[in-house]
């Protein structure tokens, strides 16, 4: 790739304006011979492509480094990487309606604006729905593709697009659809809207998922005409798209996922709970204001949890669900294995869907549960029972980034180098067995170390426990079928632990796993 002359200094050896396996052949024979100079208070984002290991010095084993990153093609250039990337947004308007909305978001967002314009302009007679107009026509037809005049300069310097379009019999027009498949929209965010008198967006946003499979969509929102700037201003603030991923946010006591969902960092693991206690269990922490619930095939109560949250009569976008599948036949069968758990659940859809730990064919379970998620059966992707060695080795081979990894965690095993490996790929961890596990959960719990803590902010060695671990970035989501245990899991949100007290329970870690995953 050609690079910019700030890059050429330092990566291009041999200046000849392209990166290649020479260039790096060059800085390695340059160090080796002492005779390579930059200067280390140089831009870190610099520093990341020239000191390999980040360790502030240059050495041989840096240019090495880079020199196999050069030879494998995963060598990026300072300018790639740290190129400033911005907001597009992008609207198709007939009638004014959308293009005023967009023009709003353009200006609150200080963002760049692209209008689709029909390659053959809409005329009224096109507009007058319902008498075979070519609207209807194309409104009918899924294959049809109007062409567009013109295009985005540049799409590569946009990492979020506003997408705004006019309902046209309950979808997005089919231009929408030629603009998306005119880019490639990897890893970009999309947030959409929709302008109508009176229908709402209803399914037509994720309906263009599968258009731009690989993008990050966001939930959209109708706008009538009279709109104001600032409703388009107050549905940007609220919506996630411009949220830090991974960041707990103590007040809304959610994460933002990598896949664009928000999460609850608190909430209920069902392992282990019956038919009937489960059903309970989870009614009693969804009236207590929890709204997170972890189920998984092998609990053998999924079909619990359906009921239990349509019984609830809580909105089921205001519910996150975490469901499982498991190696052998599921992994064999993956596409049964996650309509089996649809069937079971009966609510729509699944928040969120693992691999229950590694087994032969996880791979193909994975790319199975990516190909539900661009259906719209499946909002978000994860892993349980995955830690630096198999991570290493599964994430190559898949194309959606898991959104979460769960893992046995407590204060006996903190996996301290783990959940910061995990953390760094912006991908948010989860701790199964926090209070240790059967058999070791009144030792825990009876901690003179934890007591004591519990003690000083008259609270439970339970809150204190699950308090550490939201301080330390790990969701929670303690079992159990005691409903006033269930409530004050819950409640860990009015006190919090120093820093001092944080190293306290730190100094406990034994290394000490209690199960085999």
């Amino acid at each position: 790739a050609l690079v910019s002359a700030d890059t050429i200094v330092y990566g291009d050896a041999d200046n000849n304006g392209v990166l290649s396996a020479n260039d790096s052949s060059v800085v390695l024979q340059k160090v080796l011979k002492n005779s390579y100079t930059m200067p280390i208070e140089q831009e870190t984002d610099y520093m990341k492509f020239v000191d390999a290991d980040l360790d502030g010095e240059l050495k041989a084993a840096d240019s090495a480094a880079i020199l196999q990153k050069v030879l494998d093609n995963s060598y990026k250039t300072p300018a790639e990487k740290t190129e400033k990337k911005s907001t597009l947004v992008v609207y198709f308007s007939c009638s004014g309606t959308t293009k005023s909305k967009a023009e709003y978001a353009a200006e609150i967002l200080n963002a760049d604006i692209y209008e689709i314009v029909p390659k053959e302009p809409y005329t009224k007679a096109d507009l007058a729905y319902y008498t075979d107009c070519r609207a209807d026509r194309e409104q009918n037809d899924l294959s049809a593709r109007p062409e567009i005049s013109g295009g985005v300069k540049n799409m590569e310097n946009y990492d979020t697009i506003i997408l705004g379009y006019p309902i046209w019999h309950s979808q997005a027009p089919r231009i929408i659809s030629t603009f998306l498949e005119s880019y490639d929209f990897s890893g970009k965010n999309i947030l959409p809207f929709c302008t109508s008198h009176s229908s709402d967006i209803g399914t037509s946003d994720e309906e263009l998922h599968a258009l731009a499979p690989n993008a990050k969509w966001f939930k959209g929102k109708r706008f009538a005409a009279d709109a104001t700037k600032d409703d388009m201003k107050n549905y940007l603030e609220s919506s996630n798209i411009f949220k830090e991923v991974g960041k707990f946010d103590f007040e809304t006591r959610t994460v933002l996922l990598n896949s664009g969902y928000e999460m609850p960092i608190v909430g209920l693991g069902t392992y282990s709970l019956s038919d009937e206690e489960c059903y309970n269990s989870v009614k009693a922490l969804l009236e207590h204001g929890g709204r997170l619930i972890d189920t998984a095939y092998m609990y053998g109560n999924e079909a619990a949890v359906g009921r239990a949250v349509r019984d609830s009569g809580i909105p089921r976008e205001d519910i996150f669900v975490i469901t499982k599948i498991y190696p052998g036949e599921q992994f064999s069968n993956p596409e049964k294995a996650i309509q089996d758990a649809l069937d079971k659940l009966d609510i729509g859809y699944i928040d969120m869907m693992l691999l229950h730990h590694p087994g032969e064919n996880d791979v193909k379970a994975y790319k199975a549960m990516e190909k539900a998620v661009s259906e719209g059966k499946i909002h978000s992707l994860g892993l349980s029972n995955w830690y630096v060695e198999e991570l290493q080795s599964f994430l190559p081979q898949i194309d959606i980034m898991p959104a979460l990894v769960q893992n046995e965690i407590h204060p006996f095993y903190q996996e301290s180098d783990v959940i910061p490996f995990i953390q760094e790929k912006g991908i948010v961890v989860q701790g199964w067995y926090p209070f240790g596990g059967r058999g070791y959960t009144s030792e825990l719990l009876g901690n003179e170390t934890i007591t004591k803590i519990a003690k000083a902010h008259n609270v439970s060695s339970a809150q204190v426990i699950l308090r550490w671990d939201l301080q330390r970035g790990v969701i929670v989501i303690p079992g159990s079928s005691n409903p006033e245990h269930i409530a004050e899991n819950l409640d860990i949100f009015d006190f919090e632990l120093t820093d001092e007290e944080m190293s306290e329970i730190s100094a406990l870690d034994k290394n000490e796993k209690h199960d085999w995953y």
